[in-house]
């Protein structure tokens, strides 16, 4: 029977092990299947019902690793995977990640895990220049602006719509009668989280209709916020905040999600509960993150921001983009030879919207065969009722040999469901 747990013995040897493992996936994720052949389920019919009594062996749970979670995974940093959009990976990420779990702080206070807060208040300050922020919203302007890593953007939204939820209750003497007439806006391109934060919030989401480029405008906006207000609602607004994913394009694993605010004492009487245990000496002159988010917890992902920026730094990251923006202008002109496809939208980042030439239905069919063929990953989109096939550059390792393969995935399967 193996001993129980790992001591630091066998964790050197296991977790040199375990580098080499993931190292080896990684190199030759290639030659995986990119989606997976499996069905609802399957892994309940290859474990047991009941936890192990005993403990068990590394090399039998490596084993199960192989048998039983390999088959059943989506390899999103195969070159061949389309979908969605990119999930950044790197090993200076995946190193800042094993430190953070083996310090395990939990960060909700400076006192908690003062490293914790100060790098991370530096890393939003670094990023922040980085993408030429004003300078309100960063630590150094010495104001009340600054910048927090949230675990997603669709938590940063809910975050934000709460924030000025309570901005409007405080600013009408407490009246929480007044939550039923509270609206918010947002574009009719706007993810859906946008909507599922409006639902968590219990505040009424007014979708704004998008223009022929799919923007929305003050005009429509402001026609649509003095409708409401001559209909007795009240508009809330929380325009101070930005927020972006590092975890999809600057190569730092997930969760990592930034989001900067001018005015971070809305966050705190938005979210403040302070009990006597989380108290300290300091807490008035530096940021208790607690405060600015709605877990309580929260891990020392600053760590793996500030090793992917200082391994790679600013020009590494420029670089990395510009390479997967180019991979998708390629893919575009591709398309763009094909007399039977056309490019739905302009493509300005790392994502190609394109359709066959027809209805709905024959491009429906399309995206079937192509995930059913399995050589390539990519997902559907619906534009202005057009159902369209979306082809974004995820992996860090794709490369124009991998854009024109799929290319000719696509066009021979297009071709063969023609001849139907």
């Amino acid at each position: 029977m193996a001993s129980p747990g790992m001591d630091a013995k066998e964790f050197r040897k296991r977790g040199k092990e375990m580098v080499d493992y993931i190292a080896d996936y990684l190199e030759n994720i290639q030659e995986q299947r990119v989606f997976p052949e499996v069905e609802p389920g399957y892994i309940r019919k290859l474990m047991p019902e009941e936890a192990p009594e005993d403990p068990e062996s590394w090399n039998q749970i490596m084993e199960d690793v192989q048998t039983i979670i390999m088959p059943g995974v989506t390899h999103w940093h195969h070159p061949n995977f389309h979908a969605y959009f990119p999930t950044a990976n790197s090993y200076a990420a995946i190193c800042g990640d094993m430190l953070s779990d083996a310090i395990g702080g939990v960060g909700f206070t400076w006192a908690s895990n003062p490293a914790c807060t100060e790098l991370e208040m530096m890393m939003l300050d670094w990023v922040g220049r980085m993408l030429k922020l004003p300078n309100e919203f960063l630590f150094s302007a010495g104001g009340k602006g600054g910048g927090v890593i949230q675990g997603t953007a669709s938590e940063a939204t809910l975050v934000a719509l709460l924030t000025a939820r309570n901005r409007t209750v405080t600013n009408n003497n407490e009246n929480k009668d007044l939550l039923h007439k509270m609206v918010a806006y947002c574009s009719d391109q706007a993810h859906s989280s946008v909507e599922r934060a409006g639902l968590l919030a219990m505040v009424k989401l007014r979708s704004i209709p998008s223009d022929d480029e799919r923007q929305m405008r003050g005009d429509a906006l402001e026609k649509a916020i003095k409708e409401d207000k001559a209909n007795g609602m009240i508009p809330i607004f929380f325009a101070d905040s930005f927020n972006f994913n590092p975890h999809k394009w600057m190569l730092v694993n997930f969760d990592c999600s930034l989001m900067w605010i001018r005015d971070s004492s809305q966050f705190v009487e938005a979210f403040n509960v302070d009990p006597l245990y989380l108290k300290h000496n300091h807490q008035h002159s530096i940021p208790d993150y607690r405060h600015w988010q709605i877990p309580l917890g929260r891990r020392f992902r600053s760590l793996k921001l500030w090793f992917v920026i200082r391994l790679y730094g600013i020009k590494g990251l420029q670089d990395h983009i510009r390479k997967q923006v180019a991979l998708a202008k390629e893919f575009s002109n591709l398309v763009s030879t094909d007399k039977n496809f056309e490019i739905v939208e302009e493509v300005k980042m790392g994502l190609v919207c394109f359709k066959l030439k027809g209805d709905n239905k024959v491009n429906e069919q399309l995206l079937e065969n192509i995930n059913k063929d399995g050589r390539i990953h990519i997902v559907p989109a619906m534009v202005k009722d057009v159902y369209v096939l979306r082809f974004a550059i995820c992996a860090t390792q794709t490369s124009v040999k991998d854009v024109q393969f799929a290319w000719t995935v696509i066009h021979q399967l297009a071709t063969e469901l023609g001849q139907k």
